[in-house]
Protein backbone atom coordinates (compact mmCIF):
# COMPACT_ATOMS: atom_id res chain seq x y z
CA UNK A 1 0.00 0.00 0.00
CA UNK A 2 1.51 3.21 -1.22
CA UNK A 3 1.56 6.30 0.99
CA UNK A 4 -1.46 8.05 -0.34
CA UNK A 5 -3.66 4.86 -0.01
CA UNK A 6 -2.52 4.35 3.85
CA UNK A 7 -3.42 8.44 4.69
CA UNK A 8 -6.84 7.38 3.20
CA UNK A 9 -6.94 4.42 4.96
CA UNK A 10 -6.20 6.18 8.42
CA UNK A 11 -8.43 9.13 7.49
CA UNK A 12 -11.41 7.03 7.30
CA UNK A 13 -10.94 4.52 10.17
CA UNK A 14 -10.75 8.15 12.19
CA UNK A 15 -14.13 9.71 10.49
CA UNK A 16 -15.53 9.63 14.14
CA UNK A 17 -17.58 12.47 15.84
CA UNK A 18 -14.83 14.93 17.22
CA UNK A 19 -15.60 14.25 20.53
CA UNK A 20 -14.92 10.59 20.28
CA UNK A 21 -11.93 11.74 18.31
CA UNK A 22 -10.45 13.53 21.21
CA UNK A 23 -10.98 10.72 23.19
CA UNK A 24 -8.68 8.99 21.12
CA UNK A 25 -6.09 11.52 21.11
CA UNK A 26 -2.99 9.48 22.22
CA UNK A 27 -3.15 7.11 19.65
CA UNK A 28 -4.07 9.23 17.03
CA UNK A 29 -0.94 11.73 17.85
CA UNK A 30 0.93 8.65 17.76
CA UNK A 31 -0.40 7.70 13.87
CA UNK A 32 -0.20 11.12 13.18
CA UNK A 33 3.52 11.60 13.60
CA UNK A 34 4.07 8.23 11.46
CA UNK A 35 2.11 9.71 8.55
CA UNK A 36 3.36 13.47 8.88
CA UNK A 37 -0.85 13.96 9.10
CA UNK A 38 -0.69 17.51 10.68
CA UNK A 39 -3.91 17.11 13.62
CA UNK A 40 -5.00 19.56 15.82
CA UNK A 41 -7.20 18.53 19.22
CA UNK A 42 -9.26 21.22 21.09
CA UNK A 43 -8.40 20.33 24.18
CA UNK A 44 -11.63 21.91 26.34
CA UNK A 45 -13.65 19.63 24.44
CA UNK A 46 -12.04 16.60 26.07
CA UNK A 47 -12.64 17.84 29.33
CA UNK A 48 -15.79 16.88 31.45
CA UNK A 49 -18.24 20.04 32.46
CA UNK A 50 -17.11 21.49 35.30
CA UNK A 51 -19.06 20.64 38.66
CA UNK A 52 -19.90 22.65 41.65
CA UNK A 53 -17.84 21.10 44.94
CA UNK A 54 -19.97 20.71 47.90
CA UNK A 55 -17.89 18.84 50.48
CA UNK A 56 -19.90 17.18 53.88
CA UNK A 57 -17.71 16.98 57.01
CA UNK A 58 -18.68 15.54 60.16
CA UNK A 59 -17.72 17.11 63.18
CA UNK A 60 -15.50 14.81 65.72
CA UNK A 61 -14.74 14.76 69.68
CA UNK A 62 -16.71 17.99 69.31
CA UNK A 63 -13.86 20.00 67.17
CA UNK A 64 -15.65 22.26 64.80
CA UNK A 65 -12.70 23.92 64.17
CA UNK A 66 -10.92 20.84 62.68
CA UNK A 67 -14.25 19.72 60.51
CA UNK A 68 -14.10 23.28 59.51
CA UNK A 69 -10.76 23.21 57.87
CA UNK A 70 -11.26 19.70 56.93
CA UNK A 71 -14.44 21.10 54.70
CA UNK A 72 -11.87 23.68 53.00
CA UNK A 73 -9.53 21.26 52.77
CA UNK A 74 -11.96 19.00 50.90
CA UNK A 75 -13.19 22.03 48.35
CA UNK A 76 -9.90 22.23 46.81
CA UNK A 77 -8.18 24.51 49.80
CA UNK A 78 -8.59 28.31 51.24
CA UNK A 79 -6.08 29.59 48.37
CA UNK A 80 -8.59 27.69 45.86
CA UNK A 81 -11.75 28.68 47.24
CA UNK A 82 -10.79 32.41 47.13
CA UNK A 83 -8.51 32.61 44.07
CA UNK A 84 -8.86 35.91 42.67
CA UNK A 85 -11.12 37.50 45.99
CA UNK A 86 -8.53 39.41 47.90
CA UNK A 87 -11.51 41.71 49.56
CA UNK A 88 -13.95 39.36 51.52
CA UNK A 89 -16.84 39.75 53.50
CA UNK A 90 -18.24 36.76 55.81
CA UNK A 91 -21.92 36.62 56.52
CA UNK A 92 -23.39 34.68 59.61
CA UNK A 93 -26.91 34.30 60.49
CA UNK A 94 -27.39 36.16 63.50
CA UNK A 95 -31.46 36.68 63.02
CA UNK A 96 -31.55 37.40 66.91
CA UNK A 97 -29.59 37.53 69.92
CA UNK A 98 -29.44 33.94 71.05
CA UNK A 99 -27.10 31.22 70.07
CA UNK A 100 -29.22 29.30 69.98
CA UNK A 101 -30.80 30.37 66.55
CA UNK A 102 -27.62 31.58 64.96
CA UNK A 103 -24.52 30.88 63.40
CA UNK A 104 -21.62 29.40 65.83
CA UNK A 105 -19.03 31.53 66.20
CA UNK A 106 -16.27 29.09 66.22
CA UNK A 107 -17.29 28.59 62.64
CA UNK A 108 -17.04 32.10 61.33
CA UNK A 109 -13.64 32.78 63.22
CA UNK A 110 -12.19 29.77 61.39
CA UNK A 111 -13.07 30.87 58.29
CA UNK A 112 -11.68 33.63 59.20
CA UNK A 113 -8.62 33.45 60.47
CA UNK A 114 -8.09 31.06 57.64
CA UNK A 115 -8.23 34.03 54.91
CA UNK A 116 -6.17 36.10 56.40
CA UNK A 117 -3.41 33.64 56.64
CA UNK A 118 -4.08 33.25 52.79
CA UNK A 119 -3.45 37.20 52.82
CA UNK A 120 -7.26 38.02 52.31
CA UNK A 121 -8.89 41.49 53.54
CA UNK A 122 -11.99 39.84 55.48
CA UNK A 123 -15.01 41.78 57.13
CA UNK A 124 -18.14 40.34 58.73
CA UNK A 125 -21.40 42.58 57.77
CA UNK A 126 -25.07 41.55 59.12
CA UNK A 127 -27.75 43.30 59.16
CA UNK A 128 -29.98 41.47 62.12
CA UNK A 129 -33.94 40.51 62.21
CA UNK A 130 -34.96 41.78 65.92
CA UNK A 131 -33.55 41.95 69.10
CA UNK A 132 -35.33 42.67 72.88
CA UNK A 133 -35.39 46.17 73.59
CA UNK A 134 -34.96 47.32 70.52
CA UNK A 135 -37.47 46.04 68.06
CA UNK A 136 -38.53 43.19 69.60
CA UNK A 137 -40.93 44.26 72.81
CA UNK A 138 -43.15 42.19 74.76
CA UNK A 139 -43.13 39.26 72.17
CA UNK A 140 -44.43 41.89 69.49
CA UNK A 141 -41.95 42.76 66.59
CA UNK A 142 -42.01 46.54 65.50
CA UNK A 143 -40.98 47.10 61.69
CA UNK A 144 -38.72 50.32 61.80
CA UNK A 145 -36.62 52.33 59.62
CA UNK A 146 -35.19 54.46 62.39
CA UNK A 147 -31.06 54.84 62.45
CA UNK A 148 -30.92 54.79 66.29
CA UNK A 149 -32.97 52.25 66.45
CA UNK A 150 -31.06 49.56 63.94
CA UNK A 151 -27.81 50.86 65.43
CA UNK A 152 -28.71 49.62 68.56
CA UNK A 153 -29.83 46.57 67.45
CA UNK A 154 -27.07 45.47 65.66
CA UNK A 155 -24.74 46.27 68.14
CA UNK A 156 -26.62 44.13 70.85
CA UNK A 157 -26.47 41.25 68.66
CA UNK A 158 -23.02 41.25 67.85
CA UNK A 159 -22.11 42.03 71.47
CA UNK A 160 -24.13 39.44 73.01
CA UNK A 161 -22.75 36.97 70.33
CA UNK A 162 -19.20 37.69 70.97
CA UNK A 163 -18.69 38.85 67.36
CA UNK A 164 -17.45 42.41 68.78
CA UNK A 165 -14.47 40.45 70.70
CA UNK A 166 -13.79 38.72 67.76
CA UNK A 167 -13.61 40.60 65.55
CA UNK A 168 -11.35 43.28 67.68
CA UNK A 169 -8.85 40.09 68.72
CA UNK A 170 -8.62 39.32 65.04
CA UNK A 171 -8.69 43.00 63.57
CA UNK A 172 -11.66 42.55 61.50
CA UNK A 173 -14.44 44.88 60.97
CA UNK A 174 -17.71 44.42 61.64
CA UNK A 175 -20.32 46.48 59.56
CA UNK A 176 -23.99 47.04 60.14
CA UNK A 177 -25.49 46.55 56.86
CA UNK A 178 -28.33 48.52 58.01
CA UNK A 179 -26.89 51.36 58.35
CA UNK A 180 -24.71 53.73 56.59
CA UNK A 181 -24.32 54.36 53.08
CA UNK A 182 -26.51 53.08 50.88
CA UNK A 183 -26.18 52.40 47.15
CA UNK A 184 -28.55 50.91 44.29
CA UNK A 185 -27.67 47.81 42.13
CA UNK A 186 -29.80 47.31 39.42
CA UNK A 187 -30.74 44.04 38.49
CA UNK A 188 -31.20 42.80 34.82
CA UNK A 189 -34.49 40.42 35.42
CA UNK A 190 -35.80 41.90 38.81
CA UNK A 191 -38.89 39.85 40.44
CA UNK A 192 -39.23 42.46 43.50
CA UNK A 193 -38.01 45.29 41.93
CA UNK A 194 -35.66 46.65 38.91
CA UNK A 195 -32.92 47.08 41.64
CA UNK A 196 -31.92 46.82 45.44
CA UNK A 197 -30.39 48.95 47.66
CA UNK A 198 -27.63 47.58 49.95
CA UNK A 199 -24.56 49.16 52.10
CA UNK A 200 -21.75 50.45 50.00
CA UNK A 201 -19.58 47.99 51.61
CA UNK A 202 -20.87 45.24 49.29
CA UNK A 203 -20.25 47.05 46.41
CA UNK A 204 -16.32 47.05 47.49
CA UNK A 205 -15.47 43.31 48.23
CA UNK A 206 -14.57 40.78 46.03
CA UNK A 207 -16.73 37.67 47.60
CA UNK A 208 -19.35 37.02 49.98
CA UNK A 209 -19.19 34.36 51.94
CA UNK A 210 -22.64 32.82 53.22
CA UNK A 211 -22.34 31.53 56.72
CA UNK A 212 -25.98 30.45 57.62
CA UNK A 213 -26.97 27.69 60.58
CA UNK A 214 -28.89 24.63 58.90
CA UNK A 215 -32.61 25.77 59.17
CA UNK A 216 -36.21 25.11 58.56
CA UNK A 217 -38.08 28.55 58.09
CA UNK A 218 -42.14 28.71 58.02
CA UNK A 219 -41.85 31.33 55.17
CA UNK A 220 -39.09 29.76 53.14
CA UNK A 221 -38.99 26.14 54.70
CA UNK A 222 -35.29 26.28 54.45
CA UNK A 223 -32.74 28.60 55.18
CA UNK A 224 -29.13 28.10 53.96
CA UNK A 225 -26.81 29.84 52.05
CA UNK A 226 -29.11 31.66 49.96
CA UNK A 227 -31.67 32.80 52.24
CA UNK A 228 -29.00 34.19 54.69
CA UNK A 229 -28.93 36.78 52.09
CA UNK A 230 -32.36 38.31 53.58
CA UNK A 231 -29.84 39.74 56.13
CA UNK A 232 -27.84 42.10 53.25
CA UNK A 233 -31.08 44.35 52.24
CA UNK A 234 -30.98 47.51 55.14
CA UNK A 235 -33.30 47.79 57.56
CA UNK A 236 -33.20 51.76 56.92
CA UNK A 237 -34.35 51.56 53.66
CA UNK A 238 -36.39 47.72 53.91
CA UNK A 239 -37.54 47.91 57.93
CA UNK A 240 -36.38 45.70 60.40
CA UNK A 241 -37.71 42.54 59.33
CA UNK A 242 -37.52 43.61 56.12
CA UNK A 243 -41.16 43.66 56.02
CA UNK A 244 -41.51 46.58 53.51
CA UNK A 245 -39.71 43.95 51.09
CA UNK A 246 -42.08 40.98 52.10
CA UNK A 247 -45.12 42.98 51.48
CA UNK A 248 -43.87 44.40 47.92
CA UNK A 249 -42.66 40.57 46.97
CA UNK A 250 -45.98 38.91 48.35
CA UNK A 251 -47.91 41.94 45.94
CA UNK A 252 -45.65 39.98 43.13
CA UNK A 253 -47.14 36.88 43.90
CA UNK A 254 -43.54 35.52 45.54
CA UNK A 255 -43.69 31.89 46.50
CA UNK A 256 -42.57 31.94 49.89
CA UNK A 257 -39.87 34.66 50.36
CA UNK A 258 -38.19 33.11 46.79
CA UNK A 259 -38.05 36.49 44.55
CA UNK A 260 -36.55 38.61 47.34
CA UNK A 261 -33.63 35.57 48.14
CA UNK A 262 -33.15 35.56 44.28
CA UNK A 263 -32.76 39.24 43.54
CA UNK A 264 -30.18 39.63 46.54
CA UNK A 265 -28.43 36.46 45.11
CA UNK A 266 -28.07 38.09 41.97
CA UNK A 267 -27.38 41.47 43.20
CA UNK A 268 -23.81 40.57 44.98
CA UNK A 269 -20.84 38.85 44.12
CA UNK A 270 -21.79 35.51 46.27
CA UNK A 271 -19.22 32.19 46.02
CA UNK A 272 -17.92 29.82 48.68
CA UNK A 273 -20.69 29.14 51.30
CA UNK A 274 -20.42 27.35 54.52
CA UNK A 275 -23.25 25.57 56.17
CA UNK A 276 -23.18 25.56 59.91
CA UNK A 277 -24.91 22.51 60.84
CA UNK A 278 -22.86 21.84 64.04
CA UNK A 279 -26.92 22.13 65.88
CA UNK A 280 -29.05 22.97 63.32
CA UNK A 281 -33.20 23.54 63.96
CA UNK A 282 -36.40 21.35 62.36
CA UNK A 283 -39.73 21.86 63.07
CA UNK A 284 -41.07 25.81 63.19
CA UNK A 285 -37.64 27.65 62.17
CA UNK A 286 -36.09 29.88 62.16
CA UNK A 287 -36.62 30.64 65.36
CA UNK A 288 -39.26 28.47 67.62
CA UNK A 289 -38.32 25.38 66.30
CA UNK A 290 -36.33 22.47 68.02
CA UNK A 291 -32.38 22.10 67.82
CA UNK A 292 -30.90 18.73 66.98
CA UNK A 293 -27.37 17.79 66.78
CA UNK A 294 -26.43 17.12 63.30
CA UNK A 295 -22.65 17.28 63.59
CA UNK A 296 -21.59 18.01 60.16
CA UNK A 297 -20.10 21.25 58.41
CA UNK A 298 -21.35 21.98 54.88
CA UNK A 299 -18.93 23.83 52.13
CA UNK A 300 -19.60 24.52 48.58
CA UNK A 301 -17.93 26.77 45.90
CA UNK A 302 -22.10 28.72 45.44
CA UNK A 303 -24.87 29.29 47.51
CA UNK A 304 -27.27 27.27 45.36
CA UNK A 305 -25.13 23.79 45.20
CA UNK A 306 -24.32 23.93 48.63
CA UNK A 307 -28.17 24.95 49.34
CA UNK A 308 -29.01 21.56 47.39
CA UNK A 309 -26.74 19.53 49.16
CA UNK A 310 -27.86 21.30 52.67
CA UNK A 311 -31.49 20.70 52.04
CA UNK A 312 -31.03 17.05 51.03
CA UNK A 313 -29.18 16.03 54.11
CA UNK A 314 -32.43 17.65 55.92
CA UNK A 315 -34.84 15.27 53.76
CA UNK A 316 -36.41 17.97 51.89
CA UNK A 317 -37.30 17.69 47.58
CA UNK A 318 -36.12 20.61 45.89
CA UNK A 319 -39.63 21.23 44.78
CA UNK A 320 -40.42 21.97 48.38
CA UNK A 321 -37.62 24.37 48.67
CA UNK A 322 -39.19 27.73 47.14
CA UNK A 323 -35.91 29.95 46.44
CA UNK A 324 -34.44 26.62 44.35
CA UNK A 325 -37.18 25.68 42.83
CA UNK A 326 -37.16 29.28 41.37
CA UNK A 327 -33.46 29.58 40.95
CA UNK A 328 -33.55 26.84 38.38
CA UNK A 329 -36.41 27.80 36.75
CA UNK A 330 -34.25 31.18 35.94
CA UNK A 331 -31.43 28.66 34.83
CA UNK A 332 -29.53 29.18 37.54
CA UNK A 333 -26.90 25.90 37.74
CA UNK A 334 -26.32 23.38 39.16
CA UNK A 335 -29.90 22.26 38.49
CA UNK A 336 -29.66 18.42 39.47
CA UNK A 337 -27.22 16.69 42.27
CA UNK A 338 -25.53 14.70 39.07
CA UNK A 339 -24.17 18.66 38.46
CA UNK A 340 -22.36 18.35 41.74
CA UNK A 341 -19.16 16.75 43.06
CA UNK A 342 -19.89 15.81 46.84
CA UNK A 343 -16.37 15.19 48.70
CA UNK A 344 -15.79 13.85 51.75
CA UNK A 345 -19.41 11.77 53.40
CA UNK A 346 -21.85 10.73 50.94
CA UNK A 347 -25.43 12.12 51.37
CA UNK A 348 -26.68 8.47 53.09
CA UNK A 349 -24.35 8.74 55.98
CA UNK A 350 -25.40 11.83 57.22
CA UNK A 351 -28.93 12.33 56.18
CA UNK A 352 -32.10 13.26 58.69
CA UNK A 353 -35.19 13.84 58.02
CA UNK A 354 -36.08 16.88 59.73
CA UNK A 355 -39.53 17.95 61.05
CA UNK A 356 -40.85 20.33 58.20
CA UNK A 357 -42.02 23.46 59.17
CA UNK A 358 -45.82 24.42 59.11
CA UNK A 359 -45.57 26.90 56.06
CA UNK A 360 -47.52 30.35 56.28
CA UNK A 361 -47.71 32.95 53.57
CA UNK A 362 -45.78 36.49 55.02
CA UNK A 363 -49.70 37.95 54.20
CA UNK A 364 -50.89 35.83 57.05
CA UNK A 365 -47.88 36.28 59.33
CA UNK A 366 -47.58 40.03 59.13
CA UNK A 367 -50.76 40.59 61.27
CA UNK A 368 -48.75 39.27 64.31
CA UNK A 369 -44.85 40.33 62.98
CA UNK A 370 -43.68 43.54 62.12
CA UNK A 371 -47.39 45.24 61.19
CA UNK A 372 -46.61 47.84 63.95
CA UNK A 373 -43.76 50.12 63.64
CA UNK A 374 -41.27 52.13 65.75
Amino acid sequence: MNAEKEKQKVMEDFKISRRKFIGTASAAALGSAALGLNLEYDESLSRSPKKEIVSIVRIKDRNIIRAVEEAVDLSGGIKAVTRGKNKIMLKPNLTGDSPAITTNLIVVKTLAQLMQKAGKEVMIGEGSAAASSFNLINNVIYRTRKEEILEGLQKHVFDTLGYTEMAQSLHIPLINLHCGEIVEIPLKNGLVAKSVKVHRSLTDIDMLCSIPMMKTHVLGTVTLAMKNLIGLYPGTEYYAVRSWLHDRAAEAGSPGVAYEVIDMNNAVKTGFSVIDASTAMEGNGPSDGTLVDMGLIVAGSSPLATDMIGATLMGFDFNEVPAIVLAHKMGMQPDSLDKIEIRGLKIDQCKRQFVKPEIVKWTAINKFWGVKEL
